[in-house]
């Protein structure tokens, strides 16, 4: 166990997962700093400093490095999206600055990054989540307007996972000795299939859901209409239409790493029932 007066540096720190430990670390009484490339946008609680750094340019890190133990990277530039290159150089200025235990998240396949934090000497974790339960927020707006849900590959099975347990995962990760070295697959507690999703919903909002299975026909024509790109769109059927066993495998990861057993998504859906309630319409006087 480290001092709490260890400083953790979290990357990414304004996206899903990011925050997530973020404020992981904060529940833990860790000091915490959350990178991001604008400040002024970030909406953290009191006692995360939030200071300015850029993945893709490794000297905008020195000043963030100071003082830090634990560094959560993620693989790609928070602009472009495109895989980040500057690994080595980021890993020379942690090692410098005494960084004692790196974390990666995981977005699929290996990295660059990646690759220059498994290589890079310092004690490292992969955070590998499956689908997040937040996914489904992509069905609020049609659940709230039409109380429908439109999918294809509706017997599909996903392990999905708790956002907030990947947060737990990488805070313990960050600021815990004995985790170097491994590579986390994270999940939920049970394997979902759509339809299990959608009446999972359906019971938190106390309101039936309608599901409406989309031909891959369909599917394809309404992703490339909402701009994917073609090698997009392939992935998608591939990984809808035959789920690799790793995203439909619950594991103990979570309950083994923090000692607190996956968040279930009953409970994600409890938690975000309001966005999938109709939309209150005030009257017109």
């Amino acid at each position: 166990m480290t001092h709490h007066t260890n400083v953790n540096l979290v990357s990414g720190a304004t996206g899903t997962v990011g925050r997530q430990i973020v404020l992981e670390l904060r529940s833990r009484g860790h000091r915490v700093r959350a990178l991001t490339r604008d400040p002024a946008a970030a909406d953290f609680p009191d006692g995360v400093e939030v200071v300015r750094g850029d993945l893709a340019d490794p000297a905008s890190l020195a000043p963030a490095l100071d003082g830090v133990t634990g560094l959560h990277l993620i693989t790609f530039d928070g602009g472009l999206f495109a895989p980040l290159e500057t690994g080595p150089d980021i890993l020379k200025l942690a090692a410098g600055a005494g960084v004692r235990r790196v974390t990666v998240l995981n977005g699929g396949g290996d990295t660059p990054l990646q690759d220059a934090v498994t290589a890079g000497g310092i004690p490292w974790t992969v955070l590998m989540p499956v689908e997040f339960m937040a996914n489904a927020l992509a069905w609020a707006e049609p659940v709230r307007t039409e109380d429908t849900v439109r999918e294809p590959f509706v017997e599909r099975l996903s392990a999905m996972v708790h956002e907030r347990d990947i947060g737990a995962v990488g805070a313990v990760a960050l600021s815990e000795d004995g985790h170097g070295g491994r590579t986390y697959v994270i999940t939920g507690p049970e394997a979902l299939t759509v339809r299990d999703k959608v009446a999972t919903l359906a019971a938190a909002r106390d309101r039936r859901i309608g599901l409406v299975e989309l031909t891959e026909e369909q599917a394809a024509a309404r992703w490339r209409a909402a701009g994917q790109p073609e090698e997009v769109v392939r992935f998608l059927l591939e990984v809808y239409g035959n789920t690799p066993p790793v995203g439909r495998t619950p594991l103990r990861t979570v309950e083994e790493v923090t000692g607190c057993p996956a968040r279930t998504f009953a409970e994600w859906a409890a938690e975000h029932a309001d966005a999938f309630r109709p939309s209150v319409r005030v009257p017109a006087t």
